[in-house]
């Protein structure tokens, strides 16, 4: 069976991914997103997602444990207002963000970045070719982000203090999650509803691709 490694920590993605019978492992990049965005000077919404995909993806890709698998990398930012918005942290944050999204709506975009860290026929040894089993890596790096609108309901200061008390919206992009407790306070979403959740599935399908994998080549076998 083909590897796949999430590098990413989020319980929501592999939870995503194992729920579309998909088999994977998880290495966690120790990529400083800060350090990333300032040594490129990225604050468009959309192309962070990108970057951020792409240096964790790039991060994993570089482990010894990643050889002979492919790498997915994945990262969400908020668009409000014209402003990208990222993980809160604080309540304070977190309270003045949501008071504003109350009633209005906004984008989420989802970078991912895969890379093929299969051998291709340019690291086979020559002298051992012809014994050697045919390579299947194809070298790809490539990227792509899945965006969508998500429209929220009005929301009164008590619901928004009591949400942010879960401490849920603290660690998530824009402060509200889709498949958490945040679902509440969402109206609508248009667009990929995955990519709100942090990993669209159509997109990891488009990716592998380029490097000539079938999506089902990753379903898990054991999957009733």
């Amino acid at each position: 069976m083909t590897r796949l490694i999430l590098a990413s920590q989020s319980p929501a993605r592999t939870k995503l991914l194992t729920e579309a019978g998909i088999h994977h492992d998880v290495l966690v990049s120790d990529v400083d997103e800060d350090a990333v965005q300032a040594k490129y000077g990225v604050t468009d919404a959309h192309d962070t997602a990108l970057l951020l995909a792409r240096a964790k993806a790039e991060a994993v890709a570089a482990l010894p444990e990643s050889d002979g698998a492919l790498v997915i990398g994945c990262d969400s930012v908020f668009e409000f207002d014209g402003e990208s918005h990222g993980k809160p942290y604080t309540a304070e944050v977190a309270r003045e963000r949501m008071l504003r999204m109350s009633g209005s709506q906004g984008v989420l975009h989802t970078g991912h970045w895969l890379v093929d860290c299969r051998d291709t026929a340019a690291d086979a040894d020559e002298d051992a070719a012809e014994d050697a089993q045919t390579p299947e890596g194809t070298g790809a790096t490539v990227g792509a982000v899945s965006s969508a609108e998500v429209h929220f309901s009005q929301m009164s200061s008590r619901e928004i203090d009591a949400y942010i008390a879960t401490g849920e919206p603290l660690h998530c992009a824009g402060s509200f999650t889709i498949d958490g407790l945040g679902g509440a306070f969402i109206r609508k979403v248009d667009g990929d509803p995955h990519a709100v959740v942090g990993l669209s599935i159509s997109t990891l399908r488009d990716l592998l691709v380029h490097a000539n994998v079938g999506i089902t080549e990753l379903w898990d076998a054991d999957e009733d």
